[in-house]
């Protein structure tokens, strides 16, 4: 069970933490907008329910706007649009 962060196009990343518990997923999606540019989209996929919350806090904190959430079966989906 790893991490899994891929530039999937030019300004979209995904990031899988399918597996993971709190705080792991948050942490993992703080440090990969970090990588990203401004501007850059980050879709991350969890199955940790209470991580919705954390990651949700965590972008507004940071001024990055969740765009699109999405639920399939028991996996969860943020699309996350990095902040200045």
């Amino acid at each position: 069970m790893a991490v899994k962060f891929e530039k999937i196009s030019d300004g979209t990343y995904t990031l899988d933490c399918t597996g993971y518990v709190c705080p792991h997923p948050q942490i993992y999606t703080k440090k990969m907008l970090e990588k990203i540019r401004e501007g850059d989209t980050l879709e991350v996929t969890f199955d940790n329910p209470s991580s919705g919350e954390s990651i949700t806090a965590m972008c507004a904190s940071l001024g990055n706007e969740i765009i699109e959430r999405n639920q399939q079966g028991g996996k969860y989906i943020f699309k996350i649009r990095k902040a200045a």
